[in-house]
């Protein structure tokens, strides 16, 4: 049985690497940016509910890099808690740099589109800029960010929720439908920083031994 575990992990590892990859590939070629633009125009259509305007907003600014980060801050301090804030710390340090990095290689430029809905009253903190001068997209910093938050707090509250700790994902898809709301991200740049939060959270997760919380004399 754990070897067929096994070997379906494996498997959807390799599939989600390849598909990432072909991602890669066509966010480099530019070929996905007219689909794209047409989605970011129809969302642009949407705004104008000012109570979804200010909510979709408000799931934006929780995406914020810091926000994940001081939680995993906060568990590393507690030493009941100490190696999953030290596998959370990494993995969004770590991601948040890749992606930071393969924003400027990719150059899959954010949409040029202008919300036109109601905003709230308060400036968003700045994200993690691109060393480079082009303002790249892809992946999407955000959903990078939330998927590997949401993938690693799963699985520590797997055991004690089984079914409830399925809802954490609400957090990466809320923080993600609001940033193409928002105009901020195409469909391809979130996709790609899904399947780029996944992939790193999961490698992160094995190299570091995540099972090992649930073991109370190694922590």
């Amino acid at each position: 049985m754990q070897k067929w575990v096994f070997d379906v992990r494996s498997r959807t590892f390799f599939l989600l690497a390849l598909s990432f990859l072909v991602l890669i590939y066509l966010a480099s070629a530019k070929i996905p940016l007219n689909p794209d633009n047409s989605f970011e125009n129809s969302m642009q259509k949407l705004a104008g509910n000012t109570l979804v305007d200010h909510a979709m907003q408000f799931f934006s600014e929780i995406g914020w890099v810091l926000y994940p980060i001081f939680v995993a801050i906060v568990l590393f301090i507690k030493k009941s808690t100490r190696r999953l804030g030290l596998i959370l710390l990494l993995s969004l340090l770590i991601g948040t740099i890749i992606a930071a990095y393969m924003r400027c290689y990719t150059g899959y430029e954010k949409p040029d589109l202008n919300f036109m809905g109601a905003k709230l009253a308060i400036t968003s903190g700045a994200d993690v800029g691109i060393p480079c001068q082009v303002d790249g997209t892809f992946p999407a910093g955000h959903t990078v960010r939330t998927t590997i938050f949401a993938f690693i707090v799963g699985y520590a509250l797997s055991r004690r929720f089984p079914r409830g700790s399925h809802l954490i994902w609400l957090y990466p898809i809320l923080v993600s439908v609001s940033r193409l709301y928002l105009l901020q991200e195409y469909p391809t740049t979130v996709i790609g920083g899904a399947v780029l939060g996944i992939l790193l959270a999961d490698v992160m997760s094995k190299k570091l031994k995540i099972e090992l919380i649930f073991d109370k004399s190694k922590t």
